[in-house]
This record gives C-alpha cells, structure tokens and sequence, in this order.
C-alpha cells in the first residue's frame, strides 16, 4: 500500500510531492545565498531595476505606454509588466531592442 502524506496524495502525485519537499529542503545553492548573499546578484538585481524605472521613465516621457512598448516589440504586453516591474531581468538584446524603439521618438 502506497504511503499517503499528510494532505492525501498516493501514487505518482504522492512521489512528485515528496521529490518536491526533498529540492526545497535540500536546495544547497539557495541555501547557501540566503545565508551568505552574493554580491554580484546583488548589484545584477540593483542595476535590473534600475533599467527597469529608466525604461518606464522613458516611456512615460515618450507618451508611450506598454501596450504601445509590446506592440513595437511584438512581445506578450505581461513581459514587459514584469520587465517594467523588475520581476524578470533584462537581456542585452532585450536593453537593445527597447533602446532601439525609444531612440526613433523625438525626446
């Protein structure tokens, strides 16, 4: 008889659950940086949000909108929320391709 935890899951589910408590407690590399920190993902973060309020900036001056900034880069208009909001970090390309459209209005 399969063993059961505490929420009622059996089976390949209950594996599932039990594989994923086992890579939360034992997810030595999170671990370790909350304990620690690091200072590169740090200053990754801080510049990420920082590219995230001149490029919200730029649109607001711009009279251009997400929508307007999604349209241009045929993107999903939700990744350039997350983009915006600093929840999702920008690539090169992607600092390329937003620098490239902003350049073309008039500041």
């Amino acid at each position: 008889m399969p063993r059961k935890l505490t929420n009622g899951a059996e089976g390949p589910e209950y594996l599932k659950q039990l594989r994923r408590t086992y890579m939360e407690e034992n997810d030595f590399v999170s671990i370790w940086l909350e304990e620690s920190g690091n200072p590169a993902i740090e200053e990754l973060t801080q510049l990420n949000l920082d590219i995230a309020s001149k490029a919200a900036k730029a649109l607001a001056d711009n009279g251009l909108s997400e929508i307007d900034l999604a349209v241009s880069l045929d993107i999903n208009p939700d990744e350039i929320k997350r983009w915006l909001s600093g929840r999702h970090p920008f690539s090169i390309k992607t600092i390329k391709e937003i620098s490239g459209i902003l350049a073309s209005y008039p500041l």
